[in-house]
């Protein structure tokens, strides 16, 4: 997944997922505002699979963790 940043005029950092919608988060630095959306994508893509929808995002993941197992 890409995450694209922006800055805001007074110095906070705004990273979004476009793949997720919704998914965005703010931090004081660039780094922390990327750990912020990572820690929202994972809620998001956890909630869609407590409601049996599992985003190909995660179906990727796990096939790629099993073949290299």
């Amino acid at each position: 997944m890409t995450i694209e940043f922006e800055r805001e005029t007074d110095g906070r950092w705004i990273a979004e997922i476009p793949q997720l919608p919704g998914v965005m988060a703010y931090g004081k630095t660039k780094r922390e505002a990327q750990r912020n959306v990572y820690a929202i994508a994972l809620r998001t893509l956890a909630d869609k699979v407590e409601r049996g929808r599992t985003p190909q995002q995660v179906t990727r993941l796990f096939e790629h963790e099993m073949a290299r197992g």
